[in-house]
């Protein structure tokens, strides 16, 4: 029997998100110090947006509102994916890194997908 989900922090989306997080700031760590403001820093944001959006949401009142976080998340995850794709393509990650990230990202997405429909 499932467990009654009281806050966000039980959503298994959110902990996914927080993964995520966590996965980016490791990988980031060994890109070139001149990206500290550029690619690092945006996949950072991206990353992280991810799991605040899905927290801000579950906090609203009306379900439309729950939903366009949601939303926001989504597009967050898309982010997240152009932004790993970019890395791949400038040597900053390897191909497991890669599709580590990938596969977390897709993993989110079709949570928050299927997350949206029951609300």
């Amino acid at each position: 029997m499932a467990d009654k989900i009281r806050t966000f922090r039980d959503l298994k989306v959110w902990q996914k998100g927080i993964e995520l997080v966590k996965e980016v700031y490791s990988i980031t760590k060994a890109f070139p110090q001149e990206e500290q403001y550029g690619i690092t820093s945006q996949m950072k944001r991206s990353s992280v947006s991810i799991p605040s959006n899905i927290a801000e949401g579950f906090r609203r009142k009306y379900s439309k509102e729950h939903k366009q976080f949601l939303n926001i998340a989504l597009g967050s995850c898309a982010e997240l994916e152009t932004q790993v794709v970019i890395a791949k393509e400038l040597n900053y990650i390897n191909d497991n890194q890669e599709q580590k990230l990938l596969g977390l990202i897709n993993y989110i997405c079709a949570m928050l997908v299927n997350l949206n429909k029951k609300i």
